[in-house]
Parts: structure tokens; C-alpha cells; sequence
């Protein structure tokens, strides 16, 4: 009953306006893009690697719609946490420009002017592009586009489960191509004369 009020008193320039009955949760975030310029759903802060083939290294929903800048503090505790190191370089975009990150770490905002800067730093202001993969991928093969789960607490199990089920592929392509590698050099081969069977 207080959702339906909500929802047929509310106006198109009111802020927090409900958006699901279902999920009164969601809200509507700007994406700024031409064929994607608004999404609705929950706001999911990532933290990956920089290796060629990265991890999620954290992940977490956030309640609301907050700056992303706002973020990066939570985003990288989380990250140091759960993977206890120290991050000592973080790469970002402009989107988190004004960040409330206070800690030990250098924050490079990647931006303009990347040709002048030195050939190493260069590189690694181009790997972090590579989160963008991780994002597509998450979305559409872990099911991150989509929340079954109820609240804000489904929202943020959902993200942390995402983020497990991404790693856990990774792990299984790299221990199939071990195996695969091992199987083809020859190095593990049946004794000759043993019958495998099958059977219960």
C-alpha cells in the first residue's frame, strides 16, 4: 500500500523515485552512452588484476545511486581484505575524479594525455581497459545483467557470488589447458595391457 502511494504520487523530477514494485531497491543509473543511456538495477563496484588474464579481486553492490568516486575507498578495503596484500597502483577513469580514497596508494586517473607519458606507465594505463571485459563477461555468463534474489542483501550476495563464479571459470580454463598440455606432450599415458571400464 505505501509503494502505490509512493508510486502514483510521485513526479518525473523527484529524486529517489521507485521504480519496481518488485525491487523498490533499483534505481536508475546513468550510463552516458548512445545506445545505453540508462540502466536500472543496483550499482556494483569491481576491483580486477592488471594481468593479462585478470581476477576479481573484489566486488560489492552499493545501496543507492552513489558517484563513483565515492566508492573507490570501500572498493579497494574490500579488495586488500579478502586478497590481504596492499595495493601500491590503482588505475581508474574519469568517472571517480574527486575519489575519497585517503590511503597509501598512487590513484592514476586515466584520461588525456596518455601519449606523453613514459612508456611503462603508457602500458598500464592501457590494461585498464581490460576491465571492461570483465564487466561484459560477469554480466552476461555469471549473471550479474540480472537478480534473482529479494533486497538489498540479495543484491549484494548476488555481486559476491558473481564475482566467485568468474574466478572459478578462470581457474578451470587455466587447469584445462595444464592438462591438456600435459596430455599432449605424452608425459601421462596408460600402461599398456589395463582395461578402463566404467561401471557402478
Amino acid at each position: 500500500m505505501v509503494l502505490s502511494r509512493r508510486l502514483l504520487v510521485q513526479r518525473s523530477d523527484d529524486k529517489n523515485k521507485l521504480y519496481s514494485i518488485d525491487a523498490p531497491e533499483a534505481v536508475c543509473i546513468s550510463k552516458g552512452k548512445a545506445h545505453k543511456k540508462y540502466e536500472f538495477g543496483s550499482y556494483v563496484g569491481l576491483v580486477t588484476s592488471l594481468r593479462a588474464e585478470p581476477f576479481i579481486l573484489g566486488i560489492q553492490s552499493f545501496e543507492g545511486n552513489p558517484y563513483d568516486g565515492h566508492t573507490l575507498a570501500a572498493s579497494l578495503k574490500q579488495a586488500e581484505r579478502v586478497g590481504s596484500f596492499k595495493a601500491e597502483d590503482v588505475y581508474v577513469d574519469k568517472g571517480y575524479r574527486g575519489h575519497d580514497y585517503s590511503g597509501s596508494a598512487v590513484v592514476h586517473i586515466v584520461g588525456r594525455g596518455v601519449l606523453r607519458l613514459p612508456g611503462t606507465l603508457r602500458r598500464w594505463f592501457k590494461r585498464r581497459s581490460a576491465i571492461e571485459a570483465v564487466i561484459s563477461h560477469s554480466k552476461n555468463e555469471c549473471r550479474l545483467a540480472r537478480n534473482y534474489l529479494l533486497g538489498v542483501m540479495g543484491d549484494s550476495v548476488n555481486a559476491i557470488l558473481c564475482g566467485c563464479g568468474y574466478n572459478i571459470r578462470r581457474l578451470l580454463r587455466v587447469f584445462i589447458f595444464w592438462l591438456w598440455q600435459i596430455l599432449s606432450s605424452g608425459c601421462l599415458h596408460r600402461p599398456a595391457g589395463v582395461i578402463v571400464m566404467n561401471g557402478r
